[in-house]
């Protein structure tokens, strides 16, 4: 039987059977009096105070501590171009993580339409019932221009999960992994090797959070990326910031002498790539289910050691950063999130750690109860610090 044939006697399908989440109400409805003043005629006094003035909705709604998790199901997971319905379960889950971890009701909202216009105008329709938008399993390129769009049309915070939540986790795990072995971050040299939402939000954050442009070197599928090559987009932008020493060729070029390698790509990195790097490195093989190079082969050859699976230590998942960086932004009522609000974010986890690191120990678990509030914190504090905090 195939694993994806449904089985009642399979735990994993038991489990999803009739969805993973419910709309609750959080008011009494049991008498008269209760319907009278959580519907009509109670409800027009507040649809009327809302209508004079529209920031009341924080108040008086549930978009205070409620954001849609929005997909095309272009890109789910490892599994690719799914579509809507069959992301659906993905969705649910990331719901039920922002509620769990950080007291944040979340909608799943699966769009039947992988036409970029049509996903900006969709959203945008759909703002008004919202705190915030989740971005989540849009493919590369396109979702850059979404979440741009949006960013530029709502004044409610628009986040890429895909790009920005693993950046913030890979920038907190590299703080630590540094500061364990008594680097700094500008000092290093850095390889990350994929080009898609991933790689180039973890590129741009890991410049945001201190490492120097100078000394990072970025590949895709066809090389390291730099000015030899013609390139549109991201990625031409990525050769104007990075690459200062026009290095071209493959990974392993890029591996040369680098003490970090951030993998993103589930492209397979030999092992001889990997015993290039410098003495004491840190390779974070990303890559689901299968790190790009297997945790125990870079072991050979580097002093730390994360993946993207749960049954390795050193897990970077984005867990530790999506339900905090909402949380404080809605906490903040924030019109958006900021480069700051993201570095921010990244501190906050490395420090819930900070006193025990170890080699197998540089970001917390995802079951850390202190991790979410700690971001919340840290974020809403950002905000407004940046100027985008509305309270």
């Amino acid at each position: 039987m195939s694993t994806s044939t449904p089985d009642p006697a399979d735990p994993v399908f038991r489990l999803h059977l009739g969805g993973k989440m419910a709309v609750a109400s959080t008011v009494p409805l049991t008498s008269r009096e209760d319907l009278s003043l959580a519907y009509t005629p109670g409800v027009a006094r507040v649809c009327e105070a809302i209508a004079a003035d529209p920031e009341l909705a924080d108040d008086y709604t549930w978009v205070s501590h409620t954001v849609a998790v929005v997909t095309d199901g272009s890109a789910v997971l490892g599994l690719g171009n799914i579509g809507p319905r069959a992301a659906l379960p993905v969705m649910e889950g990331k719901a039920v993580l922002f509620k769990q971890f950080a007291g944040v009701d979340a909608v799943p909202v699966c769009l039947d339409t992988q036409d970029v216009d049509e996903i900006v105008a969709i959203v945008r329709a759909l703002a008004p019932s919202f705190g915030g938008i989740n971005l989540e399993d849009i493919s590369a390129p396109r979702c850059f221009e979404v979440e741009r769009r949006l960013d530029e049309a709502l004044s409610i915070p628009v986040f890429h999960d895909d790009q920005h939540g693993t950046a913030i986790v890979v920038l907190a795990a590299l703080r630590n992994a540094a500061t364990l072995l008594n680097r700094k971050l500008g000092d290093l040299r850095v390889a990350v090797s994929g080009a898609g939402a991933a790689g180039v939000a973890v590129t741009k954050m890991l410049m945001a959070g201190g490492v120097n442009p100078d000394q990072v070197v970025v590949c895709d599928s066809k090389g390291i990326i730099g000015r030899h090559r013609e390139l549109t987009g991201t990625k031409a932008e990525l050769a104007e910031t990075t690459n200062a020493d026009g290095r071209q060729g493959d990974i392993t070029e890029a591996l040369r002498g680098a003490d970090v390698l951030v993998g993103v790509s589930g492209g397979q990195i030999p092992e001889a790539a990997v015993a290039g790097m410098a003495p004491g490195g840190i390779v974070f093989a990303l890559a689901n289910p299968t790190p790009e190079v297997h945790p125990e082969v870079a072991a050979r050859h580097v002093a730390v050691v994360a993946t993207g699976r749960s049954d390795y230590p050193n897990q970077i998942n984005n867990v530790l950063a999506f339900p905090g960086v909402f949380r404080g932004a809605l906490d903040a009522r924030a019109t958006r999130i900021t480069d700051g609000m993201k570095v921010a974010a990244a501190d906050a986890i490395a420090n819930v750690v900070a006193e025990s690191l170890t080699p197998e120990a540089i970001v917390p678990s995802p079951l850390d109860p202190r991790v979410a509030p700690a971001v919340a914190e840290a974020v809403a504090e950002a905000a407004r610090r940046d100027g985008v905090a509305r309270r």
